[in-house]
């Protein structure tokens, strides 16, 4: 794979020129999103400007990496880490994968918030979202919940007012 194919921020790739460890929300909230959504990568070692910065610890910030995502995602996404090497530079990326347990949380700061991905941003999901997130985790839909109304005993007069 060409690390240069992954740049940029898109609906399924998103990018970061570090790890930050003291501010795991600023990329976790993309790990939600890409598991609430359709999946997607997470590339750090590229710079908000596309330049390929690459990590001075692939290795150390993959295992930090893993650690925090297991510590602040509830559940656990499905996820890969995989490295890219380009030149002298190394890459790691995170593939997640379209979750089925939705809603997935971030959980830190006091905070529990689910993530979308709309276009090229990971944002909290609304109301609507949320409801629609639990109904595919629990494996329902809309159209197969129950009715509040009772239409055993109703004529057809009744049926159609209702």
């Amino acid at each position: 794979m060409d690390i240069k194919q992954l740049i940029g921020e898109t609906t399924d790739y998103d990018k970061k020129v570090a790890l930050e460890t003291k501010k795991p929300k600023s990329w976790c909230k993309s790990i939600s999103a890409f598991a609430n959504c359709y999946g997607g990568k997470l590339v750090f070692g590229v710079a908000n400007d596309d330049a390929l910065v690459g990590l001075s610890d692939a290795e150390g910030d993959a295992e930090k990496i893993s650690e925090i995502i297991k510590t602040h995602l509830n559940p656990i996404p499905e996820f890969k880490l995989s490295f890219e090497k380009d030149n002298d530079k190394t890459f790691v990326i995170v593939e997640v994968m379209k979750g089925q347990q939705t809603p997935y949380y971030y959980e830190g700061d006091g905070q529990l918030i689910a993530f979308m991905r709309i276009g090229n941003e990971s944002v909290p999901a609304a109301p609507s979202q949320l409801r629609e997130l639990v109904l595919r985790g629990s494996g329902e839909s809309y159209d197969s919940l129950k009715s509040r109304y009772d239409f055993s005993n109703m004529p057809f007069t009744k049926l159609k007012s209702v």
